[in-house]
């Protein structure tokens, strides 16, 4: 193993191909398979909860605990499919297959998990549980891969925060047509029969999904490759990573902002319905809030030109936090405030994205600087368990809370419900958000750190760049 701190190698005067810089038409090929996630990454942080409660039929408590249990699925199989993933070899590369060929079973579980089949109350419960873990582990298959392929088609830093945030721009604007339509989708499909509304509009979500990652994978590359005397060993992978420290802390980070960021778009059904009674303004508050993601994620690098990354996400944070904790205080009627405060709170939540995928690629450079070993995918794995982890945490926890206080679905609540759904939306988020500030100030892979790492790991990689794909 090599040491912490390695001598600082002298720069090769030819760059590599792994600090290539990357045309436009290949990062824009890249960030439109995120577009395609959103149309299912979306629809579930948004409407999952709401179409278990008010359209499935579970109740919240039933809802959360089915929820929280399937984590224990995703917990197996993130690392899993890292390892499958960093060990594939075809000719079309290591992680871009996923996208080509994983798509049409991914579609069919996601109709299958917005279907509401006519079964009794267990029956439904066992069918919720099954498609939904089927879904989840499909959503594993494709997006470990995916998120792994932005870290071997360029190592050069300046080039990744671009190209995660030209993956996140794409990813809002999914997000933003999700919230946007959705609910209307729902509606015009249905023609009355709301569960036959969901299904249909999971059919043309699905379709259009699969379609996009052909088109990405057919404009991207992978350029970055293990060393080539690597031993093929998981464990030894997973132990990397428990010695990684900036992934750790990252980890718990991206964990912490997924629950700030699920808790807002999942509690927004339940704050417009029942606490501002105005469910005709859901579609725009959410469409805005994702449009406002999309603003924050173009600034990203920009911003990073006057912050590190680790610096950034903690002012960020903080402005998320106050912003959240004032939020608490809008009176319903207030919609004007309520809108503003969304946009702006959102706008600082939306570098979170690209900041942190571009970071958890350094510090899979950090581990091959650090061990001599690359496990891209499975650095990845682990970053997408840590935001579903998130995730499902906001969600399964909102519905339990919402249970606590005596939420009944589709029925006026008490006014103990009405403060829990406002704090939901706002006070509650908040909190996570200042939490988060404490965590990033913990990150140590920046500056004259990173730079040493990218110089080494170029040095050592000049004299063996790989052959061009077919």
């Amino acid at each position: 193993m090599l040491r912490d701190s390695p001598r600082m190698a002298e720069a090769p005067q030819t760059p590599s191909v792994r600090m290539a810089e990357l045309r436009w038409r290949e990062k824009l090929g890249y960030g439109f398979g995120d577009l395609g996630f959103n149309l299912y990454w979306t629809t579930i942080a948004s409407f999952l909860a709401a179409f278990y409660t008010d359209y499935f039929g579970l109740s919240a408590a039933a809802a959360a605990t089915m929820l929280f249990v399937t984590k224990i699925v995703d917990a197996c199989t993130d690392p899993m499919m890292g390892a499958v993933a960093d060990r594939t070899r075809t000719r079309w590369g290591k992680f871009r297959p996923y996208l080509l060929f994983a798509g049409l079973p991914m579609a069919a579980a996601a109709v299958l998990t917005f279907s509401t089949p006519e079964l009794g109350a267990g029956a439904k419960l066992v069918y919720a549980y099954v498609t939904y873990t089927l879904m989840m582990l499909l959503y594993t298959v494709l997006s470990t891969p995916y998120s792994a392929l932005s870290g071997v088609m360029t190592a050069n830093s300046g080039e990744r925060t671009t190209l995660i945030s030209a993956r996140f721009v794409f990813a809002f604007t999914g997000g933003a047509l999700v919230n946007k339509y959705t609910m209307p989708l729902v509606e015009a499909l249905g023609r009355g029969d709301d569960s036959l509304g969901w299904q249909r509009t999971m059919m043309i979500y699905a379709a259009a999904a699969t379609l996009i990652f052909v088109v990405t994978a057919a404009s991207t590359r992978e350029r970055i490759q293990p060393p080539p005397a690597q031993a093929s060993k998981p464990l030894e992978d997973l132990r990397d990573l428990s010695r990684n420290g900036p992934w750790l802390i990252l980890f718990v980070l991206a964990m912490v902002i997924m629950l700030t960021i699920t808790l807002r778009a999942g509690s927004a059904y339940y704050y417009f319905h029942y606490y501002v009674e105005r469910p005709d303004l859901l579609s725009n508050y959410l469409m805005w809030q994702m449009v406002a993601y999309g603003a924050g994620a173009v600034l990203a690098p920009v911003m990073t030109r006057a912050l590190d990354k680790a610096k950034l996400l903690m002012v960020l944070m903080a402005v998320v936090a106050a912003l959240s904790v004032a939020f608490f205080f809008v009176p319903p009627d207030r919609i004007g405030l309520i809108f503003t405060l969304n946009v702006l709170i959102s706008l600082a939540l939306g570098p979170k994205s690209p900041l942190t995928w571009s970071m958890y690629a350094d510090t899979a450079d950090y581990n091959e600087w650090k061990t001599g070993r690359r496990a891209t995918a499975m650095t990845f794995s682990a970053a997408t368990f840590a935001q579903k982890l998130g995730g499902t945490l906001g969600s399964s926890g909102m519905l339990a809370v919402l249970a606590s206080i005596g939420y009944v679905a589709k029925e006026a609540q008490s006014g103990a419900s009405l403060v829990g759904i406002a704090a939901l939306q706002t006070a509650v988020p908040g909190l996570f958000a200042a939490l988060a500030v404490g965590v990033a100030a913990l990150y140590s892979l920046t500056g004259p750190l990173l730079e040493q790492v990218q110089r080494d790991l170029e040095a050592r990689s000049v004299d063996a760049e790989p052959q061009p794909q077919r």
